[in-house]
């Protein structure tokens, strides 16, 4: 009896040990002045985490409020120059090189306004008086001025991003590690190799050193001429706290300094608003779809003949479809309801949601395993394909390609996942694995918060490579020594066995004139 009580906690996701009350309250400032929605609420279960235990957190984003904590203060900066909910991704999807193109017009821009807002420099001229910052490692480079002189963590929110892991000092091996936008099947050809080595290095030297990055020190660099580069300062980061789990993500090696917490935005559900229960529990055994393609990706944004494949898929199903569109739309049939917003979590949790149909985001993906839900995964752009491509492998769902849809292929897949129970054996397995955590992700995240406060800096978890250039760290200063001492040694034995032969041969014929005088 007492063995099943502590694996029902486990799978429950419950942390066997609470974490130490903390020395003393710190002043925590998190810095995501550049982040979608779906980034934003990766920090949101930090922030709330750390609150919980009497830290007083500020945080600096480009969206409203979200948390009513009152250890919690959010400054909204304000400027619109990098809006999400505007992008249109499906126009996007043709060339992913475009969302470049928009930081690399962005980002400028905002490096040279942000300081000048009121509030923004208010917080910049007391950032001495924070314990710690936290800044979101994608995008948010305009903000190193803070860090410069203090101690800082970032959170990965797509989980591993080799770029970010090479100025830990762990570079990842093109051989298998994808890189955070692409993925190639496991064990990877020749051809693949070659290509994801190709993409390894494309992406670091086309945002550090090209498109990107030296546009936003051209503007930073012309606010605070006595700052150091920004990639000096981003290489005195702490620790990387990671939004992923190798249950889901796929196994990669870690240093210490960077901790794995993917899921931790992921809760039990809650009850459901009335319609939404009686809609969902009165679908009977036949059961419930879940459709979504999360907070970025408008549905008005869905071109008008995949749109419409997919309302003539729903009327082809038993099921009752519960459908994320911001608009009314015209010739859906009764089966399907259609809401601009859902407690997404809360659906996936309930026992008679059977397929949730998604973009495969990250935090949905998460979220889908979390709640034992089977998918069908129709990514757009980023790391999307990415995910629906491991959620394929992995025997979670199935993935399916915008340009290749049609309404039987669609009915057909999500009968597929409907009827075949293997997919919801799997994720049941994945869930098991993903809760089986000795503390939860969210605790996790708090203790390596504190740590690194509680270290000055935790400068112990710095592995030696950091600090080594690519050149020291690819061995290639010692390769060409080894290189020039092998040649020289060919050279000097080859002059040596010359003259040996040159003087064998030498007396061999002396002899022989000898002999015939």
């Amino acid at each position: 009896m007492m063995k099943w009580a502590v694996l029902t906690l486990a799978l429950m996701g419950v942390a066997w040990a609470e974490l130490a009350p903390p020395e003393r309250s710190y002043k925590i400032l998190m810095l995501l002045p550049v982040s979608s929605k779906s980034h934003r609420n990766v920090f949101l279960p930090v922030a709330e985490g750390l609150a919980d235990r009497g830290h007083k957190i500020v945080i600096l984003a480009n969206h409203p409020p979200a948390l009513n904590h009152p250890n919690v203060e959010e400054i909204n900066h304000g400027l619109s120059e990098f809006n999400t909910e505007a992008m249109d991704l499906f126009a996007m999807r043709p060339d992913p090189a475009v969302v470049f193109k928009v930081l690399q017009d962005a980002l400028p821009i905002i490096a040279r306004k942000l300081y000048k807002i009121p509030k923004v420099k208010e917080l910049y001229d007391r950032r001495k008086e924070f314990d710690l910052l936290v800044i979101n490692h994608m995008f948010n480079e305009v903000v190193y001025p803070f860090a410069h002189e203090m101690p800082f963590i970032t959170v990965a929110t797509p989980g591993m991003d080799s770029r970010q892991s090479a100025v830990f000092g762990n570079v990842l091996n093109p051989a298998y590690a994808p890189t955070f936008m692409n993925a190639f099947p496991l064990p990877m050809s020749m051809m693949q190799r070659f290509l994801n080595t190709i993409a390894h290095i494309r992406i670091a030297a086309t945002w550090r050193y090209f498109d990107v990055l030296p546009s936003v020190q051209k503007e930073i660099s012309s606010q605070f001429p006595d700052l150091p580069p920004l990639l000096d300062i981003e290489r005195n980061q702490s620790l990387a706290l990671l939004n992923s789990h190798f249950t889901v993500t796929g196994v990669l090696p870690l240093l210490p300094s960077q901790v794995e917490v993917g899921a931790m935005h992921c809760r039990p559900g809650k009850p459901l608003p009335e319609d939404l229960e009686s809609w969902i529990s009165g679908a009977g055994s036949e059961g419930v779809v879940y459709f979504s393609l999360g907070s970025m990706a408008q549905g008005q944004s869905m071109p008008k003949k995949y749109r419409d494949m997919f309302v003539e898929a729903f009327k082809q199903l038993k099921q009752r479809v519960i459908w994320k569109y911001e608009v009314a739309l015209e010739g859906v049939s009764d089966n399907v309801l259609m809401r601009k917003w859902l407690p997404q979590q809360d659906i996936l949790a309930h026992p008679n949601v059977r397929v949730f149909i998604t973009h495969g985001g990250l935090l949905s993906t998460l979220e889908s395993f979390y709640h034992t839900t089977p998918v069908l995964a129709v990514p757009i752009y980023a790391d999307q394909p990415k995910n629906g491509m491991n959620i394929q492998a992995s025997g979670l769902g199935l993935m399916l390609v915008w340009e290749e849809l049609t309404v039987k292929l669609i009915v057909n897949s999500l009968k597929e996942l409907l009827n075949n129970p293997k997919y919801r054996a799997t994720a049941e397995e994945v869930q098991s694995a993903l809760r089986d955590q000795p503390q939860s992700p969210r605790d996790r995240a708090v203790f390596w918060t504190e740590y690194v406060i509680r270290h000055n800096g935790a400068p112990r978890l710095r592995s030696p490579a950091a600090t080594l250039s690519w050149v020291e760290f690819l061995m290639l200063d010692v390769l060409l020594a080894l290189h020039v001492a092998v040649v020289v040694a060919v050279y000097v034995l080859r002059r040596l066995v010359g003259a040996v032969c040159s003087r064998v041969l030498g007396s061999r014929s002396t002899g022989k004139k000898k002999k015939k005088e």
